[in-house]
């Protein structure tokens, strides 16, 4: 923060009791602050810094990018990319230079639009953030004027933003593999670019791999042409266009040996073929989901959706690529009873994609309303009671976040402050259930969904392809409901949005489906032993409501390592398929200080790298002394076919 803003904000405070949120903070003193608007909204005054985003050093007030092209040639022998990126650009002031983010990035030339190369400094690297590249422009441009700048480079060979894969760690075992996560600002380390949510274009790219791997990108395959290159060798090179502006964190890609098939008009599964049909099985629900969204929110803009199952190493659920979402490979449970994470992928072709957090410090924005669009999805498929159920189960969750962070950490706010903070060591279910409970709390307050979804449409449209803060949010929630402004004014915000925890409020949820769960985790927690239970327990248990079960087991006093191996053996929960079933049934093991959990946790933990099972068993494994030796010895040995972010932070779970 400033001392410019800490001025203006120390004068309004002696103004006004109203909470002041100022929002000017960068990595670098790179930039000058050039304006500020204070705003009053409610019962809450902001200076507006919202085109100021702590996690870039892009600045987005003297230039944005209107268009990116790529073309990249993949050196899997060197795991890197190398090629070019054009970005074309509009300068918002008159400007003689520009700012873009870079991470670990080999440049070997810039041109500008006359073809004649410009001069340009890498300066010093942060660990957080990269290295600020600076452009030096031939001439002053003036405010409105469009350029373009391209920019010859190469990948690190660790570039954070992608994972490479050697034949022997797939499942066809023949050929490697290579995919990208850029989320939350990775994407410096795969081109220059202005690495901030607040800047959304459109790109077309150009990828050029030797044969027989396939290319897919998040953007529409327009062109494949196949050749032979001067080596010798069999290569294809395949053409995408995404005409839809994004930020830079939707720009995806893999290459790999797969293979397509058709679930839906528009819906298509990819994988290896070792996987792609029971994948197509999994999620032939998809179209349903689609067209649930689009009653909710309206038009699905982005063409196709398909569906990319990832290897193992894959470190999220899902990730909302637009026109090709990636999901990790533990969601094929064999029954679709996980298929609420492709919900939730689904409902991001909207609030995220569509609409865009302004910077990840408004993050809850596009989880939030994400969660709160994948229940109702999920619910127009199923029923109402299922939407509350799961929201009792988000409420776990977040209470579990919570913890791990600490009752009074401020990255339990919904609205963080992340000046100099990597946005992956902030992520958490936080802006997920959080952020849902919020806007539940809201669509009851205002008259139930009836009220409240005519809002959530109105948001979207007036929204659709720009980045947003909250406070822009805010505002037009009370343009909607300006006749319940009173209702509003009702609401502390400043607890919702300010104050760590769990939130000042809990709506009343439908208990229904809840009731069994918690009966037999009460009759668990104080049974001596376990004669008293039967595999007739959990028959007529839904998936759901068994993992509910063990989490509530989960937040109880441990039972005792007999019990605990009782309870497998009884409901022969170390054979379910279900992966969200086996990690609850794995916790509440190593809760139990039950040796007999201990390997198949460190399997489960090393044989997948999905962060939201792999990050919590480590650190259960790493609280026990009888498992903390190995469960470092086995990250240390698995530390090396790891996604880079996985790596990072579960190093930091153990502590080492």
């Amino acid at each position: 923060m400033t001392l410019f803003t800490c001025i203006i904000r120390s004068c309004i405070l002696q103004k006004t009791k109203s909470a002041v949120t100022a929002i000017c903070k960068r990595p670098s003193t790179l930039f000058p602050l050039s304006s500020h608007c204070i705003r009053h909204s409610g019962n809450l005054t902001t200076i507006d810094m919202t085109d100021l985003d702590p996690t870039s050093y892009a600045n987005p007030q003297s230039v944005v990018t209107t268009h990116i092209h790529l073309d990249w040639d993949i050196n899997f022998s060197e795991t890197k990319l190398e090629g070019n990126v054009e970005l074309s650009l509009q300068a918002q002031e008159d400007i003689d230079q520009i700012t873009l983010d870079t991470r670990d990035l080999l440049i070997s030339n810039i041109n500008g639009s006359d073809g004649k190369s410009l001069e340009y400094k890498l300066k010093e690297k942060s660990v957080a953030f990269g290295s600020p590249l600076q452009i030096n422009l031939e001439r002053t441009l003036n405010k409105g004027e469009e350029f373009k700048i391209n920019i010859a480079y190469s990948t690190s060979s660790n570039a954070s933003a992608l994972q490479w894969l050697s034949a022997n760690q797939t499942a066809g075992k023949k050929y490697p593999y290579m995919f990208s996560q850029c989320q939350a600002i990775h994407c410096r380390s795969l081109m220059p670019c202005q690495d901030t949510p607040s800047v959304k274009a459109p790109y077309t790219a150009k990828v050029t791999v030797e044969d027989p791997i396939v290319v897919l990108m998040s953007a529409l395959s327009t062109d494949v042409q196949s050749k032979t290159d001067e080596q010798g060798k069999s290569v294809s090179t395949y053409q995408f266009q995404q005409k839809v502006p994004m930020p830079s964190y939707l720009i995806a890609i893999v290459a790999g040996l797969i293979e397509s098939r058709d679930i839906g008009p528009r819906t298509r599964v990819w994988s290896e073929k070792e996987f792609v049909d029971i994948a197509a099985n999994e999620f032939d629900e998809t179209e349903q989901m689609v067209a649930a969204g689009e009653k909710l929110v309206g038009p699905y803009v982005w063409g196709r959706y398909d569906l990319l199952v990832l290897p193992p190493t894959f470190p999220y659920g899902g990730m909302e690529n637009p026109c090709l979402t990636f999901v990790t490979p533990t969601l094929l449970a064999g029954d679709k009873s996980l298929a609420n994470v492709v919900a939730h992928e689904i409902a991001h072709s909207w609030t995220g994609n569509l609409v865009t957090n302004r910077t990840w410090e408004h993050f809850w924005l596009n989880e939030g309303h994400t969660v709160f669009l994948e229940r109702k999805i999920m619910a127009s498929l199923t029923d109402q009671k299922s939407l509350h159920f799961n929201s009792l189960g988000g409420l776990k969750a977040l209470r579990y976040s919570i913890d791990v962070f600490g009752e009074t950490n401020p990255l339990t706010n919904l609205i963080p402050d992340l000046k100099g903070i990597d946005p992956d060591d902030s992520f958490s279910s936080v802006p997920y259930e959080k952020g849902y409970t919020l806007l539940f709390y809201l669509e009851t307050l205002l008259g139930g969904p009836s009220e409240f979804e005519p809002f959530l449409y109105s948001y979207i449209d007036t929204y659709k392809y720009k980045s947003v803060t909250t406070w822009q949010w805010k505002d037009h929630l009370y343009q909607f409901f300006s006749n319940k402004k009173d209702i509003l004014d009702s609401v502390d915000w400043d607890a919702w949005f300010h104050t760590p925890g769990m939130p000042p409020v809990i709506p009343e949820y439908d208990q229904t489906m809840n009731q069994v769960c918690t009966q037999l985790a009460d009759r668990w927690a104080t049974a001596k032993d376990a004669t008293e239970f039967s595999s007739d327990d959990i028959a007529h248990m839904s998936s759901g409501q068994k993992i509910e079960f063990l989490g509530q087991l989960l937040l109880k006093d441990p039972i005792s390592p007999s019990n605990y191996d009782q309870l497998t053996s009884i409901y022969q929960l170390d054979k379910s398929g279900n992966a969200e079933i086996k990690f609850n049934w794995l916790r509440l093991g190593l809760h139990a200080k039950a040796e007999s959990a201990v390997e198949p946790a460190i399997k489960m933990a090393t044989e997948q790298g999905r962060m939201k099972f792999t990050r919590p068993l480590f650190r259960d494994l790493g609280k026990w002394s009888v498992s903390r030796d190995r469960a470092i010895a086995a990250y240390t040995a698995n530390k090396p076919y790891m996604h880079s972010t996985t790596a990072q932070l579960v190093g930091k779970d153990l502590k080492l």
